[in-house]
This record gives structure tokens, sequence and C-alpha cells, in this order.
């Protein structure tokens, strides 16, 4: 049995559904390892994406997804480092939410998610079968007990692996972004520390998916509850630790932290980054050439263009002021200033035909009705075509 074994937490921005691009996001940390790790953890799904919903239904993704990554596993007989990796995999007609070791050119173990979560954002049980309370896998000769997000939260499964011989509990997670969720984290992580003396080793998912925002802030737990291993927030990172065998078992030696703040300032910054990254995300992975936003001179849309700018780029945001009669010189001079500080592109396009135009339209039905937010409601439908519009025509 080894005495000496080196982990490296891949925390990587995966995209919904592109399995070939994905698998090579996972070679590409494995290489960057390569004579240094002896395994790399990737987060939960990192092969199809988190959350891939309903796209596991289909059969010709699934088949997919077993080819690409019968391929993979073919590439680690090359005395480079094993993948532990997240994917869907079916099994005797069930599909599951799986944790895969490839090495010697194969998928040699597979475990599946006990917990599946059915609240907020999470509706797992609709699409995955319920794996058993899983064992410990063998890899050489360390037995890492492997759970996958929520299984981390429930005490049974890492108790589980602890009394049939686990010694380092290793947990991938697609574990999304919300106000106090990365305390939440260590908090659960820390008592299953406490309970089954063992260190762990969480590797979270980094980055933008439609409404989700995944911050990463992977880290690795001693057996006395220590912070050995601290990565980024809201960047992918590669993170090695080197881990020895000592008399109380198993002890991460080497990491890198990095200092992740979470008080009330350093909790606006993170729900800032975590606005600006599912932007960015949400732009780049659907392949939209930038953005274009109305801006009034207001602080609201002053804030929206900043994070445009932020996320994509002041050469990618087009900021458009569409005036109406009741718009003051102060807006007027307050969005051109607003844009020019941030350095984007910037168009006044009045709205007073458009509503004269409704006004008339309107006239023969609207008659004998005063005025009410139904004019006010106009503008802003009037507003929203204008943008369009500019979308549609400059792509």
């Amino acid at each position: 049995m080894t005495e000496e074994l080196g982990i490296a937490l891949a925390q990587i921005n995966p995209t919904v559904g592109d399995i070939s691009g994905n698998l090579d996001i996972i070679r590409s940390a494995r290489k960057s390892v390569d004579g240094t790790s002896d395994i790399v953890v990737t987060g939960e799904l990192a092969v199809s994406g988190y959350p891939p919903e309903d796209l596991v239904l289909k059969p010709a993704f699934l088949e997919m997804i077993e080819t690409e990554v019968n391929k993979l596993a073919l590439e680690t007989n090359d005395g480079g480092p094993a993948l532990l990796i997240g994917a869907p995999w079916r099994e005797n007609g069930e599909l599951f939410n799986a944790a895969l070791l490839l090495a010697d050119g194969a998928v040699v173990t597979k475990r599946y998610k006990h917990v599946l979560p059915t609240y907020g954002v999470f509706d797992e049980d609709r699409v995955f079968s319920r794996g058993p309370i899983p064992g410990p896998i063998a890899f050489k000769g360390v037995r890492l007990g492997v759970m996958i997000c929520e299984d981390m939260w429930e005490q049974d499964v890492a108790e589980g692996l602890q009394e049939s011989g686990a010694e380092i509990l290793i947990v991938i997670n697609g574990s999304p972004y919300e106000i106090d969720k990365p305390d939440q984290r260590m908090n659960f992580a820390v008592g299953r520390v406490s309970e089954t003396g063992l260190p762990l080793a969480y590797v979270n998912l980094v980055g933008g998916q439609d409404e989700l925002v995944f911050d990463g802030c992977s880290f690795i737990l001693n057996r006395k509850r220590a912070l050995k291993v601290q990565a980024k927030a809201w960047k992918p990172q590669i993170v090695p630790s080197k881990w020895a065998l000592k008399a109380e078992g198993w002890t991460c030696n080497e990491g890198s932290l990095e200092i992740n703040t979470h008080d009330t300032v350093g909790q606006l910054h993170a729900i800032y980054h975590a606005i600006v990254l599912g932007l960015r995300d949400y732009v780049n992975k659907n392949s939209f050439p930038g953005v274009i936003m109305g801006l009034s001179g207001g602080i609201d849309s002053a804030l929206s263009a900043a994070v445009a700018v932020d996320a994509i780029g002041s050469e990618n945001v087009h900021c458009v002021m569409m005036p109406s009669p009741f718009t003051s010189q102060e807006s007027l001079e307050d969005a051109a200033e607003i844009a020019g500080i941030l350095g984007v592109a910037y168009d006044i396009i009045p709205i007073h035909e458009a509503m004269t135009a409704f006004d008339k339209m309107l006239t023969s039905v609207f008659q004998n009705c005063g005025a009410d937010a139904t004019e006010e409601n106009i503008q802003a439908r009037a507003r929203g075509m204008i943008v369009m519009a500019v979308s549609n025509k400059l792509g």
C-alpha cells in the first residue's frame, strides 16, 4: 500500500450538454497535474454539465456519454493520473447520478448518489434512481469514501463509509451558490469529519448555468477539522494536494489556501460576483455576441450596465437611451456620463413618435377614459420593442 498520495481537485466550469467540451476540460486538468498527482477529482455531473435535467431522458445523450467516457478511460492507461469524475450512468435499466473511477484504461469502479434532493432548485429523483449507501473505493491500496453532494448533508452515508473502512472522504459536488451557502457547506463538512474522524476533500463546480451559479470554493479538511486547502471562489482552478499516511491515518500535508471572506462586505462582493459570473456564462455558453440594454440615467440601469461590462467587456455592451417627453435633462446627462465612464457603445432613440402613434391608434377605444398607468406601460413596451429591434438587426 502506498504511503503518499497526490489528489488534485479539479474545480471546473462545464456546460450542460457539451459532452466533448467538458471532457476536454477534464483532459486539460489531468494533463496539468501529470507527474504530480495520482488522481484528479471533478465535481458532480461534470461530464454532462449540471443540471442536465431532461437531457438525461434522451437515450442518444446517455449513449454518447458512455461512449466518450469509455474513450477517456482508455487514455488513463498512459501512466498518468486516474480520474474520479461525475456523470449520469445507466445500469440494469436504471439511471444514476454517478461517480466513476477511471484508471488503467477502464472504468474501474462506480458509485451512485444515495440522497437525491427534491427541494428548492433540485428535482433529482424525477430523473435519477437512488443508489445504495456506498462502500469505499480501493485506489492504490487506499480506501476512498466517495459521496456525491447531498450525500454529505446527511449523517448516514459518511458513517456507513467510515464503518466499512474508508480512510479519506471525497465529496464531488454541484452545489449552487446562495447567501450563506459556503458557511453551510463547511459546517456540514466539519460535522462529517467530527463524526467519522476522517479527513475530507470537497470539490465543487464553478460557473453559471441558466438560473444557477456555482461558486467553487472547493476545500480539504484534515481529521482535526483544520482547513488545509481552500480553492478560489468564482474561478476555475486545479488544486493539487499532497497526502501522507501517518500513525493516526491519512493527512493532507500540502495545498493552497485562498482567502474567501463571507462577512457582510464579503457577502456583498460575493453576490456581485455571482451576478457577473451568471451573466458571463449565460452569454458565452449560448454564443451570444453581446448585450443590448436600455440606459435610463438611473441607478438600476447604471448597475446593470456595470455588471454587463464586468461580465463580457465594454466592447460587447451596447446601451440605448430612449427618452420620452417626460425624461429630464439630468437623466439624459447622467446616462451619457455612465456610458462614457463604462466605455460602451451608446445611442439615443426617442420614443415620442411611438407614443404619439399609440395614442392615435387607441383614441377611439380610450375615449372618455382618463390617463392612468396604461400610458406609462405603453412607454415600457415601446422601449422593449426598440431594444428588441436593435438586437435583431445588429445581432
